[in-house]
């Protein structure tokens, strides 16, 4: 007889039929319950079938002038999938909410945000109006560094801001971490959470770190250097040539233990899906190596806002987890880190000095409770900067923050889509309606540490719309989206030459919401990534760049190897000899991720951008009106 929690776990899987893959316990119960695993097995099947024969079943398209209008295309894409209809109040949020998006396409935000546009202007409004007001920068919150290690503020988990308390409440309440398994701190981003991990990790007795990662990860390559700095052996798992999947054999190799003596093999890194490709991978893994003596890190960071609702965390306990937030969706990606630490493995953690380690607090005197008179308050130190890759800046410039521009992000060199962890951090704070200074007995208060009430309207959005309605929605159009791309082919070419080559797995029900590719002009070169980029920023299109690795080809994919693999940018390594340079092989892409609030337009924009290429000229031409207009700020 199942147990009332894997039932419930079963249950909830096959009704939303939307996480990246079922539990290991349900993937070992094969007998129970048949009859509702064959539903969803028919259900994914005929998702695929309805994709694959619903649109342009008999087209094949090789003029940008001759795609069906976005009225005509939308049409057919309604009566293929009706049920995108019931997702209606995506539409109704975004132009309430977000309307700064819609003459902008924007594509290269990955995780989740906390503040609406709509709010964040509010805050504008009210900061212009006041005696001292702030600019057009006016903050949310302030952040500062701390000097403490990893281990000791994780041992006084409870202390910091009042203002600091009620956001950590509330994030953990959106994920469904529970406080009396997990302890949370606040990181200056993703690349100092995975830092802090490897500087407090105890390598000298568990010496293996194990990576599950198909691409070139800034986060991760801190994670990797830091810990063979103390001693760790690290190895990657691969992935198979076309579709990206895990080649299983070698990494359940791997994970296996040989001596069942050595009880501690080291730390296992891994993401539920691949922020580039949006392929996803199994829970399987992670509990194989749990059950081989492994600590797990659970990278959170490229799942959807409500996708921690569908991982079981009562089946499934990762030692660490590590998550994102980034401001205002499309206007403000700089954010903060998350990192939890389960509390049984606290002890075995060492001391460490590494910084990383940040504290939220309020920035001024409009977030002083009735009767505080303390002053402790820092006022907010308006400093100018621009937006860079992460761990690169300290702030964010009036002049960046206006993403719809979609220029000045692109050229500080955005490579993986915008987060939480873009950014080091940023010196601004929160008030108004963001904090509410509320009677301290009310029920908002107690929810929130009986200190304030914390109002992050993009997560009150995405906790309304709920896990079945935001992956349905994604799921309909980024496999119309593959769908329609597919159909792009150069003219007068015998061998019906693709536009578009697509990197990892193509249409399927449970594919994540990114997308990896690369356009191919007529002579079946390369169009250049961050060509590609650039030429979207000016349709007001925004794009990321990636560079995908740890790539496994069968014999039968060799002469693919040598025609698509390509040398990256050479990585210094410090061994006991000196310092060495090694070059990191792989494939460099153009990357999109849909976030919730993500339509059918968006979709048909950037559709239509990528059809212009089918124009042998097209490259020639725009560089030619670039260059007429006189606009040089970004080249061609």
């Amino acid at each position: 007889m199942q147990s009332p929690c894997l039932r419930e776990a079963k249950l909830f899987w096959l009704h939303h039929s939307c996480c990246s893959s079922p539990p290991l316990e349900i993937l070992e119960n094969k007998n129970t319950d048949s009859k509702p695993a064959n539903t969803s097995a028919t259900c994914r099947r005929s998702f695929t079938a309805t994709t694959t024969t619903s649109f342009f079943s008999n087209s094949q398209f090789t003029n940008h002038e001759c795609l069906p209008s976005p009225e005509e295309s939308f049409k057919q894409f309604i009566k293929a999938y009706p049920q995108y209809s019931q997702t209606n109040k995506v539409d109704q949020i975004r132009a309430l909410e977000y309307y700064h998006l819609c003459n902008h396409v924007c594509l290269d935000y990955i995780g989740v945000g906390l503040f609406s546009y709509s709010q964040a202007e509010s805050q504008c409004s009210t900061a212009a109006s006041s005696a001292t007001p702030k600019g057009p920068e006016f903050p949310y919150f302030s952040i500062s560094h701390k000097s403490v290690n990893l281990k000791s503020q994780l041992l006084h988990d409870g202390q910091g801001s009042k203002v600091e308390y009620a956001m950590k409440n509330r994030i953990m309440d959106f994920l469904n971490i529970s406080q009396n398994e997990y302890c949370m701190v606040f990181t200056a981003n993703r690349s100092s959470a995975f830092k802090l991990v490897a500087e407090s990790y105890p390598f000298k007795a568990s010496r293996k770190l194990l990576t599950v990662y198909d691409c070139e990860n800034e986060a991760l390559e801190t994670m990797v250097n830091t810990s063979e700095k103390r001693g760790a052996k690290m190895k990657s798992a691969e992935f198979k040539w076309p579709r990206l999947r895990i080649n299983s054999p070698k990494l359940r190799k791997m994970i296996m233990r040989k001596n069942k003596k050595n009880t501690r093999r080291g730390l296992f890194v891994f993401p539920l899906q691949s922020r580039m490709s949006g392929a996803n991978y199994s829970y399987q893994w992670m509990s194989m190596a749990q059950e081989n003596g492994w600590h797990v890190l659970l990278d959170a960071c490229a799942l959807g806002p409500k996708d921690m609702d569908s991982f079981g965390l009562s089946l499934i306990r990762p030692d660490f987890l590590v998550c994102s937030f980034y401001k205002v969706f499309g206007d403000n990606p700089t954010g903060f880190g998350c990192l939890f630490v389960r509390k049984s493995v606290i002890p075995i953690l060492e001391d460490s000095n590494v910084g990383g380690i940040v504290e939220l607090k309020p920035a001024n005197q409009l977030f002083l409770l009735p009767g505080d008179s303390s002053g402790t308050d820092t006022e907010l130190d308006q400093t100018s900067g621009r937006v860079t890759r992460e761990d690169e800046s300290n702030s964010l410039s009036a002049e960046t923050r206006n993403l719809t521009s979609g220029k000045t992000v692109k050229e500080s060199g955005k490579e993986a889509g915008h987060e939480g962890e873009k950014e080091e951090f940023s010196e601004h704070s929160e008030s108004g309606k963001f904090i509410n200074n509320t009677p301290h007995d009310t029920a908002e208060n107690q929810s929130n540490g009986g200190v304030l009430g914390i109002k992050c309207r993009c997560l009150e959005h995405v906790d309304s719309l709920g896990l079945r309605q935001i992956s349905s929605r994604r799921r309909y159009l980024i496999n119309w989206l593959l769908t329609a791309v597919m159909k792009l082919q150069h003219p007068n070419r015998l061998d019906n030459a693709s536009l578009v080559r697509i990197y990892g797995p193509k249409i399927k029900f449970d594919r994540g919401p990114a997308l990896a590719f690369n356009i191919y002009d007529w002579k079946g070169e390369k169009v250049e990534p961050v060509l590609v980029q650039r030429l979207a920023d000016r349709n007001n299109i925004s794009l990321s760049l990636g560079f995908l690795q740890n790539i496994w080809f069968a014999d039968k994919y060799q002469q693919d190897m040598e025609h698509f693999i390509e040398r990256g940018k050479c990585d210094e390594t410090i061994s006991e000899k000196g310092k060495s340079r090694k070059t990191k092989v792989g494939i460099s892409v153009v990357t999109i991720a849909l976030s919730f609030l993500a339509n059918f337009e968006d979709m048909y924009k950037l559709w239509a951008f990528i059809a212009q290429f089918l124009d042998a000229d097209y490259v020639e031409k725009e560089r030619w009106r670039y260059t007429t207009l006189n606009q040089k700020t970004v080249e061609v």
